[in-house]
């Protein structure tokens, strides 16, 4: 089962297919809630068919490095659970880390050795705070992975958060079935309270369990994370993409193409996509998030839209724009097809950089390999598809008076897009 927001959705099912991972329920959030509303409409779900469900509840942004380690926690949370309990996984602390929240272990529970009553949750601390927290042996770090019985969830939710459990009735029942996925109406989803599960449910319930974990678990939101997970030369540095440190310590670099070169800095962050680059200091990292709110208040399209766009068939990024021109660099998956499609407004050029296109061009069907190309007329029917099994990648340069991505007449399409 898995509910993720609706713009992540072919990612999700690309990433699915490739680990071969056959996906259950797919629900699509058009806004962000919170876990609550998240964790509580699978609860639904599954309470549906097997009201003792044990559901096991992970976010997508961690690193396990230990992954025994984390079935036996697991184990042990399912017991404790099965039982009653409203299990978190408590991870042991290695440092006195300021970017997480912390669980205080309470008394012993009498289900089994290694779990424990939850006495309290912190907020993520001062420096000095953390320290403390360390020294003391008693606080783990909230890893936000946790272990329900679906009813047991159901009963406390309808006692702590009644009005959140109504408005996700409603939006469970009126869900619309598209493709794989089951999409949530905006409108009965904008009504849900947002709110995490911690502060809607597990700081106000006396079944809260704690399990510690010596995982190798880390959450991986943050930049100061990957650089702490990644290869790191003599003087600290670490780097994905195109780098050159002088003089440099203690600093990541994560570059998508432009050579990115430090001199005479330490403990900096940097990271330079396709359409911005972030600079901030190493120990500031949670504030990142304070940048994404100041272009959302100044309607930024750098917050709006990834300059990579993914498609049930691929994935596309504009390389070039201008005035009655763009260039685009496309990738279409093995087997995949784009729709049988035309446009009002703009003429369009292929040219294969790597596979084997077929390509239909009104009644024509023919086969493009590397280096070669095809022009499509404004008002010409037209269809990529991939054949082979490697990524077909290949370059469209768009010519016309409009080049909105909604000049699209489609006649067929294997997602049934409108």
């Amino acid at each position: 089962m898995v509910v993720a927001n609706e713009a992540h959705r072919f990612i999700v099912n690309r990433q699915a297919e490739e680990n071969a991972v056959e996906l259950g329920d797919f629900f699509l959030e058009p806004i962000g809630r919170n876990t609550a509303p998240a964790i509580l409409i699978a609860a639904m779900r599954a309470y549906a068919s097997n009201p003792k469900a044990l559901l096991l509840f992970l976010p997508s942004d961690h690193v396990i490095l230990d992954t025994p380690g984390f079935h036996k926690a697991v184990q042990k949370a399912a017991e404790v659970a099965a039982n009653g309990r409203l299990c978190c996984f408590g991870i042991t602390p290695s440092r006195a880390e300021t970017g997480y929240g912390y669980i205080l272990a309470g008394d012993a529970l009498a289900a089994g050795k290694g779990a424990y009553t939850v006495q309290a949750f912190k907020e993520k601390p001062d420096a000095e705070t953390a320290e403390a927290y360390l020294k003391a042996g008693t606080y783990t770090w909230n890893s936000g992975m946790f272990l329900f019985r679906a009813d047991v969830l159901m009963h406390e939710m309808k006692r702590f958060a009644p009005a959140m459990v109504a408005a996700c009735e409603k939006v469970l029942a009126a869900t619309v079935k598209d493709l794989n996925f089951e999409r949530f109406s905006e409108d009965l989803f904008k009504a849900v309270p947002a709110d995490s599960i911690d502060y809607a449910l597990l700081e106000k319930t006396d079944l809260a369990a704690v399990v510690p974990a010596d995982i190798g678990w880390s959450d991986v939101g943050s930049f100061s994370s990957l650089w702490h997970h990644s290869e790191q030369d003599t003087e600290g540095n670490a780097h994905s993409g195109d780098a050159i440190f002088v003089d440099t310590k203690n600093t990541y670099v994560r570059s998508g193409g432009k050579l990115v070169a430090t001199v005479g800095v330490e403990d900096l962050i940097i990271v330079a996509t396709d359409d911005a680059v972030l600079v901030a200091d190493k120990h500031s990292d949670q504030d990142v998030k304070k940048v994404v709110d100041v272009l959302k208040a100044q309607d930024r399209q750098e917050v709006q839209e990834h300059s990579t766009v993914y498609r049930p068939w691929g994935s596309y990024k504009s390389i070039a724009i201008g005035p009655r021109f763009q260039v685009k660099e496309i990738m279409v998956y093995p087997g995949k097809r784009l729709s049988l499609q035309m446009h009002h407004h703009r003429a369009e050029h292929w040219v294969i950089v790597e596979g084997e296109a077929v390509v239909t061009r009104d009644t024509e069907e023919f086969t493009l390999g590397e280096d070669e190309s095809v022009y499509l007329p404004v008002g010409t029917k037209h269809r990529l598809e991939n054949k082979g099994d490697v990524p077909l990648r290949l370059v469209e340069v768009q010519t016309g008076s409009y080049l909105g991505e909604d000049d699209i007449v489609r006649f067929e399409d294997d997602f049934n897009r409108s």
